[in-house]
């Protein structure tokens, strides 16, 4: 795939989040759906709401894309995707913990919180630039201890690099 290594060998859990890393460019969004879909499994997305414009958002909801509403509050999106998986028998959802593609330290812990109350795995995803690698193998079980998971899952992910290795960071705040 484009001279892309993909290995995706974690369990395809019937539940499950799927934290993706390092995020510095939309090509990660198509490279980690193409790789993911080479494998036969399917994962949703969560996606800030302005791309769902028409007739984009006809066709990312037809992919698994799922809003998330920034300036308008709908409740605890947290608290949405827990109620979710508990009601549903199958669901995958690649979340970015950075929450864009800037360089960000202060990483979103939602996925954490989410897995962790809906008592789900969370597969660790890299989309390294630097080796052109695609990998899908490793599986954390959150402990609710936010701080101490985001501190082992920044350090899993150190190593990597994104498209653009500036925006990238695992440095604590």
């Amino acid at each position: 795939m484009f001279g892309w290594r993909v290995n995706i060998t974690a369990p395809d859990f019937d539940k499950c989040i799927i934290c993706v890393a390092p995020h510095t460019s939309n090509w990660d969004f198509v490279l980690g759906k193409l790789a993911y879909a080479a494998v036969r499994r399917k994962s949703g997305f969560l996606m800030k709401s302005s791309w769902f414009f028409f007739p984009l958002g006809l066709i990312f909801r037809s992919i698994g894309g799922v809003p998330v509403y920034r300036k308008v509050k709908r409740g605890s999106l947290v608290e949405q995707l827990v109620a979710r998986y508990k009601e549903s028998p199958k669901l995958s959802l690649a979340i970015t913990p950075e929450g864009t593609r800037s360089r960000n330290a202060r990483w979103h812990t939602g996925f954490l919180q989410i897995a962790y109350r809906a008592e789900i795995p969370v597969l660790l995803g890299v989309l390294d630039y630097k080796e052109k690698n695609i990998d899908v193998s490793s599986v954390f079980y959150p402990t609710g201890d936010i701080k101490a998971d985001m501190k082992q899952i920044k350090e899993f992910y150190s190593p990597y690099q994104g498209k653009y290795p500036d925006k990238f960071t695992t440095a604590d705040e």
